[in-house]
């Protein structure tokens, strides 16, 4: 691939995208065929969102699916292995929490967390999924995405770290922008907020830290969306072991 890409001048992106149109896929669930996303490994990840379990400094927030099984696995994929095709699946899961929520509107602002690149990076994978999420959910009648955050400066990685851990390493990372005119006038004088999207919920530090940071440009902040929860242990679908876990089929 880096050879290819060299050869060419193709930039690495536009590349795996002509790729992506020629190369068949394996699914990124089951390793089947019939990527990105099989019928059966998406019917999996089709279960009622539900409301997250409380994290101090969060706002309320909704979850699709736990961090396990197939929906890990399919996140992961997502994430880590550039299968940028299942942005608009995962996308479309994240609509039903966000949708369940009840907190679509015409005023509502999207913020994603903000990825490693650059800032505003519109190919950030939370920010891709922010997008997916908004045109799942009826496009313009269901809000904006509003990508105000970006980092102060570098931290550690998340992964690895204890709850303490992760609160210290993100707290003071975050500073949103004001938002432009559209979304002042939006978020302010109909009584808009901003929900915050991000793709895992583990202890709930990133989430607190970009509610704080936008809290503290007068934002209002009503709650957030993620595509996964991870549960603590011996809850339904948590890490303990259990003979079928709330995600899998009956």
């Amino acid at each position: 691939m880096n050879d290819a890409i060299r050869r060419t001048g193709v930039p690495r992106r536009t590349l795996a995208a002509l790729l992506d149109l020629l190369l068949p896929h394996p699914c990124a669930g089951c390793s089947g065929p019939s990527g990105p996303l099989c019928g059966d490994c998406l019917a999996v990840l089709e279960r009622r969102p539900h409301r997250c379990s409380p994290r101090p400094g969060c706002p309320p927030a909704w979850s699709a699916g736990p961090y396990a099984g197939h929906h890990r696995r399919v996140l992961l994929a997502y994430k880590e292995g550039g299968a940028d095709a299942l942005a608009t699946p995962l996308g479309e899961r994240l609509a039903v929490a966000y949708t369940a929520s009840g907190l679509a509107a015409p005023d509502t602002l999207l913020v994603p967390v903000p990825g490693r690149g650059p800032p505003r990076d519109p190919r950030a994978p939370v920010t891709r999924l922010a997008f997916a999420c908004l045109a799942g959910a009826g496009g313009a009648d269901a809000g904006r995405v509003a990508p105000l955050l970006r980092h102060r400066g570098r931290s550690r990685r998340q992964a690895g770290l204890g709850r303490s851990e992760r609160l210290a390493n993100r707290t003071g990372t975050f500073v949103a922008d004001r938002p432009g005119a559209g979304a002042a006038a939006s978020g302010t004088a109909r009584g808009g907020a901003a929900v915050v999207v991000d793709d895992v919920l583990t202890t709930g530090a990133t989430v607190a830290e970009a509610t704080r940071a936008l809290r503290a440009r007068g934002i209002r902040v009503a709650g957030a969306v993620v595509l996964a929860e991870r549960l603590p242990e011996g809850a339904p679908g948590g890490t303990a072991g259990r003979a079928r876990r709330f995600y899998e089929p009956t």
